[in-house]
């Protein structure tokens, strides 16, 4: 069984266009294998805390050696961190907020990429001393623009703050490969944007039937003792 977890970041609700490619992912994956688990966190409606001194020396702290106030202040990452860790698809809902993320994602990703958690430390290691500690899951980019171009090669890339950000801390998510679909021109509202939210939603089920198809070899390819069936 496949787990989803999807992190809707948008301020807006119905008139959101991520939620709108995020519920099409899920109606279409649902349609496909009605029994894979869906883990939903709306962070655009209810912000993650911004992590604070308390926070930082709690997470610093070795565990055995946490305060009760101490254990109290990580327990919300705790949570999160759990959903991270079950999830085999992160489903991200991410509009660009002045060139970068909305701020509940950047309070999410605070949150999650922790210290002994989800990567650890070690200056032995030379000039690159952080290593994650989770692997082998996707992630899905589902985002929406207001102007064009910030593709690579294109006249905005210098001004993409957003998908370079998310994907440098992905790694620490546990992410080994990530895909992307992305609705543009959004403040201009004239063809070319219904033309962009047209193949948007075209792009979601061929991602859709990609990741199955992907899930189905990586099964194929598992020890021959050990029974994997998609439905």
């Amino acid at each position: 069984m496949i787990t989803i977890l999807r992190i809707d970041s948008s301020a807006r609700t119905e008139r959101s266009l991520t939620r709108g490619l995020s519920q099409c992912f899920i109606d279409e994956w649902l349609r496909q294998r009605p029994t894979d688990k869906i883990v939903q966190r709306d962070i655009g409606a209810n912000s993650p805390p911004a992590i604070s001194e308390d926070w930082i020396a709690a997470a610093f702290t070795p565990e055995n050696e946490r305060t009760h106030a101490q254990q109290a202040a990580l327990q919300f990452s705790d949570t999160l961190i759990d959903e991270v860790e079950g999830a085999d698809i992160i489903l991200l809902g991410v509009p660009m907020y002045n060139y970068g993320m909305p701020s509940a994602l950047k309070a999410w990703l605070d949150q999650v990429i922790r210290i002994n958690k989800t990567f650890t430390f070690d200056l032995a290691r030379g000039d690159e001393p952080l290593e994650p500690i989770l692997s082998g899951k996707q992630l899905v980019i589902l985002t929406s623009r207001g102007e064009f171009g910030f593709e690579p090669g294109g006249v905005r890339e210098h001004r993409n703050h957003l998908e370079p950000h998310i994907r440098t801390c992905s790694k620490f998510l546990g992410v080994v490969e990530d895909h992307l679909i992305a609705i543009e021109y959004q403040e201009f509202g004239d063809e070319r944007h219904r033309q962009s939210v047209e193949n948007a939603q075209k792009a979601v089920p061929k991602l859709v039937d990609h990741l199955i198809e992907q899930d189905g070899a990586k099964c194929n390819q598992t020890d021959k003792t050990v029974q994997c069936q998609s439905p």
